[in-house]
């Protein structure tokens, strides 16, 4: 007998909605179908086709859409309904990109060699794609691995994370709907066992990984030969504060970047390094402004920051702000639970260096705020950890945020804007821990292709 799945809401622990798990047996059959369309890809008007269809479909379910992600994954409804926007957008990303992707000439004849040739490459779809996806994002993210196989022409088994189902399978049904063939993209609700063995083997060509770092290196060590992957992390980003800024204009977006879903955010505003002449007067305002955060239910749309995914993530804040308070540090607001899920946005001042919420990720509404004199003082320290994804540097001095974005180790330095700032066409990348690979839709269609060079001899060129 099939084992179910129940769907909870983060917000009150009610079932939402209950699914059927996937066995083993049907993972297997799954990488048989893709194995066996693999090398037939959908014309590339066809792919064109449907990816418009599915744009054109997704316009009238923007607010169906964005409450599944309210409900099952307690993003604020407003907040959802930018995520599938977004989402939306990236599928006519994928579009453009798909229109202007393609081989290039080789030059040829320009060494005795070389005479009477002619090179060029083409590109073609890499094969079979498994995404394991995470449940922050949970259409968005979907997009970002599934539409970019969908339009180069590689079939693609999904499998969500097992909080927010629900997204992934809107978005495939959308597709479904849009005129995509059923075999062309799978959904997989598998527990740990099961993603392992989708993700090893060796029929598999690509890997895409959103979630925690333990899990996707222990994933990419296991890999078949050969097997391509990108990998998309945590951190605990930085943001150095200078003296020099207008603190009224500042303290709204680090707000917004701190305390957004919760902080369920792998770039989200963590680590704050301002600067001792300001530090105080910082620390007063921006506390006013957490202080009016409205939290509660997720799916109204006038909740700011809403429920931890799951009451295990709220146990574990509260043990983080609570040791980190009993080592020294200031609580100016916040540090108490709510409810099971629910915890208050909290500011910490000062935490010691080794404390949790100074070295981890948080993954919660907590953001510490720390004191320096010496900009290089506070760039070390935002470089102690072995996360490297985003970071923001606030000043006016163009000299000053020129050295500290030279500095600071990060795949992306935001000036003037807080750390989780992102649009769906970049390129969005962890270093160090936080990641392998480019992500963002044209650079994730260019991982899922490959190219290959023909080289044509004739004595007629």
């Amino acid at each position: 007998m099939s084992e179910t799945l129940e769907i909870q809401s983060p917000y009150d622990l009610s079932v939402i909605d209950t699914l059927e798990l996937s066995s083993a047996d049907v993972v297997d059959v799954m990488l048989g179908k893709a194995e066996a369309i693999k090398d037939q890809p959908l014309k590339k008007y066809e792919r064109i086709r449907i990816l418009e269809k599915a744009i054109e479909l997704a316009k009238g379910k923007v607010e169906s859409f964005a409450l599944t992600i309210a409900k099952e994954g307690g993003k604020p409804l407003t907040d959802a309904i930018v995520e599938v926007e977004r989402g939306i957008q990236g599928i006519g990303n994928a579009i453009e990109t798909l229109k202007s992707q393609g081989g290039e000439e080789i030059p040829m004849g320009i060494t005795p060699s070389s005479e009477n040739r002619w090179a060029f490459t083409t590109i073609e779809p890499i094969g079979i794609v498994v995404a394991v996806s995470a449940f922050n994002h949970p259409f968005n993210l979907i997009v970002h691995q599934v539409i970019p196989a969908v339009a180069v022409g590689c079939p693609v088994i999904v499998k969500p994370a097992l909080t927010t189902p629900l997204s992934c399978l809107n978005l495939v049904n959308l597709l479904y709907e849009a005129g995509l063939p059923e075999d062309w993209c799978q959904v997989a609700l598998v527990d740990n066992q099961g993603s392992e063995a989708l993700v090893t083997d060796a029929r598999v060509s690509f890997f895409s990984f959103i979630g925690s770092a333990k899990v996707g290196w222990f994933l990419r060590s296991k890999l078949a030969p050969g097997v391509r992957c990108a990998l998309e992390h945590g951190g605990a980003a930085p943001v150095i504060v200078e003296p020099d800024v207008t603190i009224d204009e500042i303290v709204p977006p680090l707000v917004k970047g701190g305390y957004y879903h919760a902080g369920q955010v792998c770039v989200s505003v963590q680590r704050i390094f301002v600067h001792n002449s300001i530090k105080d007067s910082f620390a007063e305002s921006f506390t006013s402004a957490v202080d009016a955060q409205r939290v509660g239910d997720p799916t109204l749309k006038e909740t700011e920051v809403g429920p931890l995914i799951l009451p295990r993530e709220t146990d574990r804040v509260a043990t983080w702000v609570t040791e980190a308070i009993d080592a020294g540090a200031t609580c100016l607001q916040g540090g108490n639970r709510i409810s099971d899920t629910c915890y208050e946005p909290t500011v910490l001042v000062d935490p010691p260096a080794n404390a949790n919420v100074s070295t981890s990720e948080i993954f919660g509404p907590v953001v510490c705020i720390y004191g320096y004199d010496d900009i290089d003082a506070a760039i070390s320290r935002a470089n102690t950890l072995p996360f490297a994804f985003q970071a923001a540097v606030f000043a006016k001095d163009i000299d000053r945020i020129l050295y500290a974005t030279k500095r600071i180790a990060a795949a992306t330095v935001m000036v003037n804007d807080h750390s989780a700032f992102r649009v769906d066409w970049m390129p969005f990348a962890g270093h160090r821990s936080s990641g392998l690979g480019i992500g963002g839709i044209p650079y994730t269609m260019e991982d899922m292709t490959e190219e290959k060079l023909v080289v044509i001899k004739s004595p007629s060129l």
